[in-house]
């Protein structure tokens, strides 16, 4: 149900305080005008980003959909409506997605993934979090980079599509115009196969049964929806620009109504019945796949902690994880009681979700128990460092499942709260290195917030104070090394990441994260060495401009990058910023926002309240996410015996969420001032 409404809550003052500074924004930037962050679009598909130049005359992309059309007999708008909630249309560069799908297509060769799936996050973290329950257990890195089996739904279409075509499987992986003819066999193959209308002219609603098929799954309720989100694209029509420059148009077919009827001939079975409380939207596929509430060992237990949110304690946060592991490897682990937990897995070929962990409750993912404490996560099947890339299915699904929890819960649609692994902090000093950085750059922030309906939104003027990250995710490509072998460049490919600088040049050296290497030195392009990089729908004050380049203020220093008038990679923002109070030279900063000691009760340890090695100066600038509560859930036994245990801990101290570098940050409020962000 909706989340209850309370006169001027905590987050409606924060909201007016922000809403203040944004009215005196504009007073200050006189006719640039201000555009609600999080304002949904009119109505309609999101909307649609800039796209790279270079674009085909007449362009012959999709003169090869309607080819194929012709050719096996497929009406068009099916064609591009499939292909598109595979790939948004795009090439990737004849790389696989995250489960082994190629080209516009998206036909799967998961067989050849398996043989080159890629390393797990290289570091260890115990995603618990909380030094309090040392876990003897291990619960570090994510599971060894399996990826999709050759018999996992959808995950052999490939092999099928060569059968029918005649043509070579790397034509198919690599070849657009060869790839779009595959696709185009296959559907024709699975409507044959169900005795429906063929022909390029047949009606598209009678389709809908090849189209579900398409979509590899192996149950009715995951086929019926990819199919209605295809024939959502189908009606409401779509038009964009490639990764590799065609312009390509799917007119809107209005009043189009699917006959779903034809899902029935899959023989996939009814939908299967909904357990009470599985907390997904009805328009998605969900099940519950349990993660076990279990004692073991010598007074041990996983695989998470029980509560009673948000009455006990609001969330805060959805945190947004990759698997580094396959759909099935990750539903085998979440079942393992001394393993750690998250609250959804997502499958990338249809979107198709599971949930272990009710929301109430509180998940081991993400490394930060104060996080821990105060979010939901959400496991993305897909690698990281491999340069995979995440089909628009699972995207779809997963913006409907957070829309759905956001409203629920009462959590902004903002990149202050709809966060990344690796955008939560260590705990404390020991804990920041090994700390994850899922879902990595490839993951694309800026059209997952399009399909929010919260689209990064910009002011118009560098007064405005605050710069907002959003580079064109087709042309933004960072040459990242690392991906499968150490050194070696990565596949050239859209990111949503910025590379920061220490001086606005391309040749000047990367910027340092102190707690990343404490000697001083420069962090690299290595996939995994975010200390040097800003992603798009983060929000950071200006602190310089000159030419092309733009200057912020990250984890204590200057930090520049490469922002053109004529192909921006920032929007300018307005909002609130933190800077140390006057006569404070620098100021801590925190990765909990744990209370001062005099908050625990007897019986219970006090969890100190630990610097980071990082400091904020006097005279910069950073923007604020939220003020916050010091707060602390004790929970360390499986019964709740322990003195304290199932309590949440509150203190005077109030701390005020800052963007402070890759990762989010704490900072006590009495150490600084908030002030709005115009200059």
């Amino acid at each position: 149900m909706p989340p209850t409404t309370t006169p001027l809550s905590r987050r409606n003052r924060l909201g007016a305080a922000v809403l203040g500074a944004a009215v005196l924004g504009a007073a200050v930037l006189g006719a640039a005008a201000l555009v609600p962050i999080g304002a949904a679009p009119a109505a309609g598909t999101p909307p649609q980003r800039q796209q790279p130049q270079g674009q085909h005359p007449q362009d012959s992309r999709q003169r090869e959909y309607a080819a194929a059309a012709a050719e096996f007999g497929v009406p068009e708008s099916v064609l591009l409506g499939v292909s598109y909630l595979q790939s948004r249309w795009d090439t990737n560069a004849g790389t696989p997605s995250t489960s082994g799908g190629y080209g516009p297509m998206h036909l799967t060769d998961a067989a050849r993934l398996a043989t080159a799936a890629g390393p797990a996050h290289e570091h260890g973290e115990d995603r618990r979090g909380d030094p309090a329950r040392p876990l003897p257990h291990a619960t570090g890195p994510h599971a060894p980079g399996t990826a999709p089996s050759a018999g996992t739904p959808g995950g052999q279409t490939l092999d099928a599509a060569a059968a029918l075509t005649g043509a070579a499987a790397p034509a198919l992986r690599t070849d657009a115009a060869v790839n779009i003819r595959g696709g185009a066999a296959l559907l024709a193959s699975y409507q044959r196969a169900l005795a429906g209308p063929t022909g390029r002219a047949s009606d598209p609603a009678t389709w809908y049964g090849a189209v579900a098929r398409y979509s590899g799954s192996d149950r009715a309720d995951a086929a019926a929806a990819f199919a209605d989100e295809v024939y959502r694209t189908i009606t409401e029509g779509a038009s964009r620009t490639t990764d590799d420059g065609h312009r390509l148009t799917l007119p809107a077919h209005a009043g189009l109504t699917p006959q779903r009827s034809w899902l029935d001939r899959l023989g996939l079975g009814g939908p299967a019945p909904r357990p009470d409380g599985l907390e997904c939207p009805r328009d998605i596929s969900c099940e519950w796949i349990p993660a076990p509430y279990q004692a073991f060992g010598a007074g041990d237990y996983g695989n998470h902690d029980l509560s009673d949110r948000p009455g006990r304690q609001k969330i805060e946060y959805i945190v947004i994880h990759d698997t580094e592991g396959s759909y099935d490897t990750t539903l085998r682990l979440v079942q393992d009681p001394t393993y750690v937990s998250w609250q959804y897995t997502l499958r990338s070929a249809d979107g198709h979700i599971a949930q272990h962990v009710r929301a109430k409750d509180v998940a081991w993912h993400a490394g930060n128990w104060y996080v821990n404490a105060k979010a939901i996560g959400l496991e993305h099947e897909g690698f990281a460092a491999q340069g995979t890339w995440y089909t628009e299915a699972m995207y779809r699904t997963s913006a409907k499942l957070v829309r759905y929890l956001a409203a629920r819960y009462d959590i902004p649609l903002d990149r202050q709260h709809i966060i990344g692994h690796d955008n939560v902090p260590g705990t404390i000093p020991s804990t920041v290195a090994g700390m994850h950085w899922d879902p990595g750059p490839y993951w694309n922030w800026s059209h997952y917030f399009d399909l929010l309906r919260a689209p990064l939104r910009g002011v118009g003027t560098p007064r405005a104070g605050l710069v907002t990250i959003d580079p064109d995710f087709a042309t933004n490509r960072p040459a990242f090394t690392g991906c499968e072998t150490a050194g070696v460049p990565c596949p050239s490919r859209g990111s949503s990441s910025v590379v920061l600088h220490t001086a606005p040049a391309a040749d000047a050296p990367l910027v340092n994260d102190v707690a990343l290497r404490p000697d001083g030195t420069p962090n690299t392009m290595h996939i995994s060495d975010h200390g040097a990089r800003a992603s798009a729908g983060q929000t950071y004050a200006l602190a310089d401009r000159r030419g092309d380049w733009t200057a912020i203020w990250y984890l204590g220093q200057k930090a520049w990058f490469h922002n053109p008038a004529g192909n921006p990679t920032a929007k300018w923002t307005a909002g609130l910023v933190a800077t140390p109070r006057p006569g404070r030279a620098t100021i801590p900063v925190y990765g909990r926002a744990y209370p001062e000691a005099d908050a625990y009760p007897a019986g219970v340890p006090y969890q100190t309240v630990t610097p980071l090695p990082y400091t904020l100066p006097a005279g910069q600038r950073y923007a604020v996410g939220d003020v916050l509560p010091s707060e602390y859930y004790r929970a360390t036994t499986f019964d709740g015996s322990s003195p304290g245990d199932w309590t949440v801990i509150r203190g005077d101290l109030r701390y005020v969420q800052i963007q402070f570098g890759h990762r989010i940050m704490f900072v006590n409020l009495d150490d600084v001032l908030l002030l709005p962000s115009p200059r």
